[in-house]
């Protein structure tokens, strides 16, 4: 079974579809003992990092996320879920991530050129950068969709994937059995329900 965790943050409805399409034993929930009993979580997320993170800590599942991945289980993040694995963020002050992955969560703007606009929104191309279960049903340069202001930096140690723009922007991250997506797999077409389908059903994938 698969937990998408429900903390009040993230397109919920889409995600479990996708992953019903693939054939999941899906739930979507905030109760902790549900969670701890999946096979494999998903950590989603739309919205400001510091909501998200504060809804975390007020129902207690940021504890049950790190106890999680700490005795490895599998667990995915995508989008903002993705950045609140990561140490800190300095999306409007400095917030406290979960600290499972080495890096930070910094302004596209700080990076990419002037003139390309932001939030960054639509398909870019995936550029491998280290070998992962999660790649095991697409290749290098297959699309995928973006929808974000803010990116993982200083994530050498866990990063899997970048797309280009304007400059070299973290697009998918792992560290054994925790791992992240920067763009939406539920929303990516073929490729993002390949992603998922690994995530779900390859042992060893992550």
């Amino acid at each position: 079974m698969v937990a998408i965790i429900d903390y009040g943050v993230g397109n919920l409805f889409s995600l479990r579809c996708s992953l019903e399409k693939i054939g999941a034993d899906v739930v979507v929930t905030g109760d902790k003992a549900a969670i701890a009993k999946a096979d494999r979580v998903i950590l989603p997320g739309v919205g400001a990092f510091r909501d998200a993170r504060q809804k975390l800590r007020d129902t207690g599942l940021d504890k049950v996320v790190c106890d999680l991945a700490a005795q490895g289980k599998p667990i995915l993040g995508i989008c903002l879920g993705m950045q609140l694995l990561f140490e800190t963020s300095y999306e409007f002050g400095v917030y406290d991530g979960l600290g499972l992955l080495k890096g930070s969560v910094r302004p596209l703007r700080d990076v990419i050129p002037a003139d390309y606009k932001i939030p960054q929104i639509g398909w870019n191309a995936l550029r491998f950068r280290k070998e992962s279960g999660l790649f095991r049903y697409i290749k290098d340069g297959d699309c995928v969709y973006f929808v974000h202001s803010y990116y993982a930096a200083d994530c050498d140690d866990s990063l899997i994937a970048d797309c280009e723009y304007g400059a070299d922007i973290t697009a998918a991250v792992q560290k054994g059995n925790v791992c992240g997506c920067q763009f939406h797999p539920e929303k990516s077409g073929d490729v993002g329900l390949s992603i998922l389908r690994a995530f779900c059903f390859e042992e060893g994938a992550v």
